[in-house]
């Protein structure tokens, strides 16, 4: 039951703050005349930020050192960008979370108690039944994207891309009600998932810069080539083999996370020339130490 808590509530503090930003993408990329579709963002913005403050206060004292530690859950960025993503947008976000979660320790304090569990457990049911509802309007809003009926200034594949993360993450939450742990994930299968999601960000990073930005546009292709034969590999390799593709990963994904990490620096000081949010810099860069430490354990 430790590990059933632990587990549910790293899974939370992670993919809980990325849900609540998919909904602020997908609001601010919508017109301003398509009140209804921002104002059903905007609630599940709003639904997953007052789950995610849930979980922070659940988690204080039981969770693993290594997930507080490796940016994934907050960077040195996450309130700067915050503040300057809430001024530039006028959407209103709750910066009292993420300093929070700066101030979380790790390790188990106390017993695990029937109200923690039952807790944790009405969170899971919660967030499950949350995250049925945004897979099918993630599915609605590509769909009418693709039939030209809906304008948004997301891209198809980022709405994609989003929509896969949400599955995964209903997929890990739902093993965790099931059988009380996460079984491990095939080494290939995980890493095709995430060399995919990090190819894309290099993809989306890329149309999003200013055509002046020639060098990060440059290197941004070259992340995107990279992820790209990592796929390729990652198809052909028996599991057997895995070892030695998983260090040239880890080696890649290190580099790429000091790229996104002096990218978040250069948008949220206004260094740098794009249509980038500075919460989506940030974001993709939670994502990349995330990864990070998926390949180093």
């Amino acid at each position: 039951m430790r590990e059933y808590v632990s587990l549910s509530l790293e899974t939370h503090l992670f993919f809980g703050r990325i849900m609540k930003e998919h909904a602020l993408f997908l609001l601010v990329g919508f017109p301003a005349f398509e009140t209804d579709f921002r104002n059903r963002a905007d609630r599940f913005r709003e639904a997953f930020e007052d789950e995610l403050r849930r979980a922070v206060w659940l988690s204080d004292g039981r969770v693993d050192g290594r997930v507080l530690d490796s940016g994934e859950i907050v960077t040195e960025f996450t309130l700067a960008a915050e503040e300057k993503t809430k001024a530039l947008s006028g959407v209103d976000i709750d910066s009292r979370i993420t300093e929070a979660e700066k101030r979380l320790r790790s390790g188990w304090n106390g017993r695990i108690s029937r109200e923690l569990i039952w807790n944790v457990r009405e969170l899971n049911r919660r967030i499950l039944r949350l995250l049925d509802e945004l897979i099918e309007f993630k599915e609605q809003i590509l769909c009418e994207v693709l039939n030209c009926r809906l304008y948004t200034a997301n891209y198809p594949l980022l709405i994609e891309h989003i929509l896969r993360e949400a599955k995964l993450y209903r997929e890990t939450i739902a093993q965790l009600e099931r059988r009380g742990e996460i079984p491990a994930r095939n080494r290939r299968q995980m890493e095709i998932f995430w060399n995919q999601i990090m190819m894309e960000h290099a993809q989306f990073i890329r149309g999003l810069l200013d055509p002046t930005e020639c060098e990060l546009m440059k290197a941004a292709d070259g992340f995107a080539e990279d992820y790209c034969r990592l796929l390729d590999k990652a198809r052909e390799q028996d599991l057997r083999t895995m070892d030695e593709l998983t260090r040239k990963t880890i080696e890649t994904t290190d580099k790429y996370r000091q790229f996104k990490a002096a990218g978040t620096e250069g948008i949220t000081e206004c260094r740098i020339r794009s249509v980038i949010l500075p919460l989506l810099a940030d974001h993709v860069l939670r994502e990349a130490n995330h990864y990070l430490r998926i390949l180093q354990q």
